[in-house]
């Protein structure tokens, strides 16, 4: 089905929700599945979230089920994955015990909804990044927090090319981030002297790569849910890869993933010890700050580059939203970001004492 039938059939419509609800009823083979409550939820940049109720007859899912389903966005960022490559590794870190939505469904038939979706279980709380960083009321002990979302990381970090295989994603010996994003800032047709400076920072002050795991490569505030006790699960997998261990707790704790707290290095909730403790107990490996430093600096580079392409999304893809066109307006705070982390006159092990 192409054209308007497609069209016609997202979940903005009857039509829509009742194709859901027969993709529902034939997976989990139901006698009849009814759409409730169905409403798209704010935030997701990349991706569209919708909050969807499901009450199911017979089958292996009878009752009512709580989901949501994630589409993509009219538009999105080339490294962003499809849908059911999403689907693969939140499946993986799910089998892993890494708290995570539970993934119920992938669908890649666009005549269902218009696109290829996925559905997942949903979890409770907040993921609103201000909130989470300065309402007491959420969250639990803030130490704590950061300590469980360091364990968390490492489990991730578990999932390894000796353990799993995604025929999908590079292969490991193929990654190189700097290389990646140093293509990506050319490919943007514009000067950044700021990031320009920065890569060649990062290029003179490279350490020997680490072993290959699979990253998040967005674990951050904003990025997980929260509810008035502790984290309920980890949020947003379509830029997992491979990837040195380091380059995610550089990302985790990079100063433009603290929503103003800069005095709390861990996502700005906590202290870089909980989050590094509770990394080294799971992992059994031990962070090193050096390496630390240097990702957050590629952090900064990277958010900007993403940055510079959400605002193309407004300004060269029509995709006029408040969001998207606020994240393109944040490169040069980052830029700033990146010039006091790397002065001419210190190098990275300066830079760390």
């Amino acid at each position: 089905m192409t054209g308007k039938g497609v069209s016609d059939r997202d979940l903005t419509g009857e039509q829509g929700r009742t194709a859901l609800g027969d993709f529902v009823r034939a997976s989990f083979g139901a006698e009849s599945v009814s759409v409730g409550d169905c409403r798209k939820l704010s935030g997701g940049a990349i991706q569209e979230n919708w909050l969807v109720d499901l009450h199911i007859e017979g089958g292996e899912r009878a009752g009512f089920l709580e989901t949501v389903v994630r589409t993509d966005a009219p538009s999105g960022v080339a490294v962003s994955h499809s849908r059911a490559d999403e689907f693969h590794l939140l499946s993986a870190a799910y089998a892993a015990g890494v708290a995570v939505p539970e993934p119920l469904l992938c669908c890649e038939d666009v005549s269902v909804i218009g696109k290829p979706f996925v559905v997942m279980r949903r979890i409770g709380g907040t993921a609103l990044g201000q909130r989470v960083t300065r309402d007491p009321d959420i969250g639990g002990d803030r130490e704590a927090l950061a300590e469980r979302l360091g364990e968390e990381m490492a489990r991730i970090h578990s999932i390894t090319p000796s353990s799993h295989t995604f025929e999908f994603l590079p292969a490991p010996e193929e990654v190189d981030s700097l290389n990646e994003f140093r293509r990506h800032l050319d490919a943007l047709g514009e000067p950044r002297s700021a990031l320009e400076w920065g890569l060649r920072w990062l290029e003179i002050n490279r350490l020997p790569a680490e072993e290959m795991v699979l990253l998040h490569h967005d674990f951050r505030t904003g990025n997980y849910m929260v509810d008035g006790q502790g984290l309920t699960g980890i949020l947003d997998w379509e830029f997992a890869g491979w990837g040195e261990p380091h380059e995610d707790i550089g990302w985790f704790c990079a100063m433009c993933w603290r929503f103003g707290q800069r005095d709390k290095p861990a996502g700005g909730i906590g202290s870089r010890a909980a989050f590094y403790r509770g990394y080294e107990r799971v992992s059994g490996c031990k962070v090193d700050p050096k390496r630390v430093y240097f990702w957050e600096v590629f952090a900064h580079i990277r958010w900007a580059v993403i940055a510079v392409q959400q605002g193309h999304r407004f300004l060269k893809g029509g995709e006029r939203t408040l969001d998207i066109v606020l994240t393109g307006r944040r490169p040069a705070e980052v830029e700033y970001e990146i010039l006091r982390m790397t002065p001419p006159e210190i190098g990275l092990v300066d830079a760390v004492h």
